[in-house]
């Protein structure tokens, strides 16, 4: 996951993203560097538009959990309710599968 996160960061730094400038960041942030790991994420991102997949990543703050009752008193969501819930993890789940192609 750091291999990613280093990738991430030299994109928005607009650095080039290659093995060295990787494992750079790793070495510089303390990491001890898998260059086999290097080596497969530099080949994984190579037909990858990042700002596309970015842009098609859904937002983690999308569904944000409805507060309790104030008395502390349970309540069972109605049907529709949970329907949505169960499409929006579906839909999620769908744009997760696709972002996974970006990082192998």
């Amino acid at each position: 996951m750091e291999n990613i996160y280093a990738a991430m960061l030299l994109h928005k730094a607009d650095k080039e993203i290659t093995e060295d400038s990787v494992t750079a960041v790793l070495t510089a942030a303390g990491i001890t560097v898998d260059s086999i790991q290097v080596k497969a994420l530099i080949a994984s991102l190579s037909e990858v538009n990042i700002d596309e997949a970015i842009k098609a990543a859904p937002t983690m703050m999308a569904a944000v959990p409805a507060a309790a009752p104030a008395g502390g008193e349970t309540t069972a969501a109605p049907a529709d309710d949970k329907k949505k819930a169960e499409d929006d993890k579906a839909k999620e789940e769908a744009a997760l599968e696709g972002l996974g192609a970006l990082f192998g």
